[in-house]
């Protein structure tokens, strides 16, 4: 099969040629069309409790809460003042006249005092939108924001925006720059490691080449993709982060590979042949596992997490190809020109495969295993012990930056205006008639952390009822207590809950019915891949063990710093004392397969050594010194690129950059450098074990880099270990 992928490669290179032109060109014209078809929320399923009864309140009362606050402040009037009462109703009044308003309440309309800044120098307008769902309550706010602020003449008030509306707009305007400044970031260090590691112009492009082709392709991919579901925002930075990574971490084995070839004295073609036989079949193993384990995150009925999986099959699925069929074409069509701009000289170490810093490393590691893995585990062990008080919650407006207008208001009326704290949900009683009512409501107050109960409004079969209570929305207090409300049964009556916690409920509960399935498939998908990749159980069973060894220090670390705090100031976020755990499991399933990324490309070079007739402990040594180096540039590159988007603005964003790093860093040295090779070398010829019905499969199925299996290991002559 790569034989063929080889002699196809070659032969259409120069239509492979044309294609990238074509996909640059389509991806930087129709492809970045993807942000105009991007969604927000997506947290909740729409056949989830809390949207349904949302749905039901809303077309019995219309819009119950406010879209949008628009807040007017001045330092020298009061609400009080004519000027300030004049504003005020004349912006009010045009307001209602703007398209898609529903409604707009205000305190000269209303005389509610909560609409009153306690010192009396602000006040704001509740606006609701006619919209239902959250992207037509989105493009209508995009229609309507400017209308907003230059509704009246205010021209001596401070105008701001805020309400979910304005929250879901500001996070959109944060990704795109976000996005801008990881990319301005990121590009320059690494084409500078690029060069280090290659040593020449020509050869440090091409990653990048590959890089370029990956995201514009997977953003193109994705906008097709958009137009039958839909894909959340933060798509874009996912999609960046690894299509970016992903695609040079491809670029660089094969183009490493290919230079190997052409050093052992093979023409251009041979080598091409023999790169896409070994590392093409290394990436296309690894693109293979990614995609299809990000294919485990449909299994969460959680839509957020559906769009980025599919965002990220589309940028990992063109990355593969590239480095599969498109880097091959292009390293034929230079040859030795490969090595063109060579700016540093080094010597060629690949062809000194028993002497080296890695294999010196692998030999010091497998000499002793058991006094190298016991403190590693305990390492690693500390690094994964804050996990065990993590706490859960939802997205608000502290995961934007402090000085967000959004989220300035928000904090702004929490703080400064009676009532701004104060936590509620809405509760829908229908049917049952005054009597049943009156019993709803006397249960309701009886529940723990309510504070009072009270109508808002009423027809003729039906009451809505505003229920404070006094603990944190994202609190598992808060979670119980929805859960309270729901199992609430009075004779006659229908219950509607929507607001406070009742959507971070929904989430959960989807989470936690979907999570097993969700781990079953990828640890399926994982094991299987491995052993039609190496031909042994024993193997995939470790590597899934390792990947959740680095995966626990990862998740530790990110509740230390992002739930607990730690480090806030010099990351510049908010901690809220929860994490959301659909962006912390998002973060797993990315971090799990890029894991195994690392463990296909040492056991790759490992079990070609062991195909060559090598010892275990021969195998892993030359593995490593093969591998070694390419791995840690690997894995610096895609820490400068998830590291770049610890610098953006939205803390969760910020969350799966740090986590990500750690992790990766973690896998790259303390998972790869030690723990591979001394579980290796006490495991020893029991690494390759496979039992015989397998072996058959494997040499029938397996994903081999020839035609030609070896034999099981029970029937090769391999030396003694020593």
């Amino acid at each position: 099969m790569y034989s063929l992928i080889g002699r196809a490669t070659i032969k259409a290179r120069w239509l492979i040629v044309a294609g990238v032109a074509a996909v640059f060109a389509i991806g930087s014209t129709w492809g970045l069309g993807v942000f105009d078809e991007f969604t927000d929320g997506g947290f909740v399923s729409p056949d989830a409790d809390s949207a349904t009864d949302a749905a039901a309140i809303e077309a019995a009362f219309g819009s119950t809460g406010a879209d949008v606050v628009v807040l007017y402040e001045s330092d020298a009037l009061t609400v009080d003042d004519p000027e300030f009462r004049s504003a005020v109703s004349g912006a009010v009044a045009d307001i209602a006249d703007l398209p898609d308003v529903e409604t707009v309440a205000s305190y000269y309309d209303t005389g509610a005092e909560t609409f009153v800044a306690n010192d009396r120098h602000a006040t704001f307008a509740a606006v609701s939108l006619g919209a239902t769902s959250e992207d037509e309550k989105a493009a209508a706010y995009e229609s309507i924001e400017d209308g907003l602020r230059e509704a009246g003449d205010t021209g001596g008030l401070d105008v701001s925006l805020g309400g979910a509306a304005a929250v879901a707009a500001d996070i959109n305007t944060q990704v795109q720059e976000d996005l801008a400044l990881a990319e301005m970031i990121s590009m320059p260090l690494l084409l500078v490691i690029m060069v280090v590691v290659f040593g020449a112009l020509v050869a440090a492009s091409l990653p990048l080449l590959i890089g370029g082709m990956a995201i514009l392709g997977g953003f193109t991919v994705t906008r097709v993709i958009a137009e039958f579901t839909d894909v959340s925002v933060f798509a874009a930075n996912v999609i960046t982060i690894i299509g970016l990574g992903m695609s040079i971490d491809y670029a660089l084995f094969v183009l490493r590979r290919f230079r190997e070839e052409l050093a052992a004295g093979r023409d251009k073609r041979s080598a091409v042949l023999g790169t896409v036989a070994t590392a093409g079949r290394t990436v296309m193993v690894s693109g293979l596992i990614i995609v299809l384990s990000m294919g485990g995150l449909l299994l969460v009925d959680v839509p957020f997490l559906h769009g980025i999986a599919y965002g990220v099959m589309s940028a990992v699925g063109v990355a593969m190809l590239s480095a599969l069929v498109v880097l091959p074409a292009i390293l034929y069509l230079l040859g030795h020109r490969v090595d063109k701009g060579r700016l540093i000289r080094r010597r060629n170490r690949e062809a000194r495969p028993d002497t080296g810093f890695w294999h010196a490393l692998a030999s010091g590691v497998m000499r002793r295993p058991v006094l190298v893995i016991l403190p590693v585990v305990a390492f690693m062990a500390l690094l994964a012990s804050p996990a065990l008080d993590i706490g859960f919650g939802g997205v608000d407006e502290r995961d934007m930056p402090e000085d967000a207008e959004s989220r300035v208001v928000t904090e702004t009326i929490a703080a400064d205006f009676p009532g701004g704290g104060v936590e509620t949900f809405d509760v829908m009683v229908s049917g049952g008639g005054e009597a049943a009512l009156a019993e709803v409501m006397q249960t309701l107050e009886g529940l723990d952390h309510v504070e009072g109960v009270v109508p808002v409004n009423a027809d003729d079969d039906a009451t809505l009822l505003q229920v404070r209570y006094d603990v944190d929305p994202f609190s598992a207090e808060s979670r119980e207590l929805i859960e309270e409300t729901r199992d609430i049964d009075v004779a006659g009556t229908e219950l509607f809950v929507t607001g406070g916690a009742s959507d971070l409920v929904d989430m959960f509960d989807a989470i936690a019915d979907g999570l097993p399935a969700m781990i079953g498939y990828i640890v399926a998908v994982t094991v299987i891949m491995l052993f039609l990749a190496f031909g042994s159980i024993v193997l995939p069973i470790k590597a899934v063990l390792m990947n959740f060894v680095s995966l626990a220090a990862a998740i530790g670390v990110v509740v230390w710093v992002f739930q607990e705090g730690h480090l806030s100031g010099a990351l510049g976020f908010t901690a809220s004392g929860f994490l959301n755990p659909s962006n912390l499991l998002l973060m797993v399933v990315l971090l799990f397969a890029l894991s195994t990324d690392y463990e296909v490309f040492l056991l790759s070079r490992i079990r070609e050594e062991w195909d060559n007739g090598a010892d275990n402990r021969t195998a892993v040594m030359r593995g490593m010194q093969n591998t070694g180096s390419i791995i840690t540039a690997a894995a610096l590159i895609l820490i400068v690129v998830v590291g770049a988007f610890a610098t953006g603005g939205i803390t969760f964003m910020k969350m799966i950059g740090v986590g990500m790093a750690v992790a990766i860093f973690l896998d790259a040295t303390v998972v790869r450098m030690l723990l591979v090779p001394a579980t290796m070398r006490l495991l020893g010829r029991a690494n390759w074990w496979v039992p015989g019905p397998l072996a058959r499969l494997y040499s029938k199925y397996g994903l081999k880099e020839t035609d030609e299996a070896p034999a099981p290991p029970a029937q090769r002559k391999v030396p003694a270990e020593v």
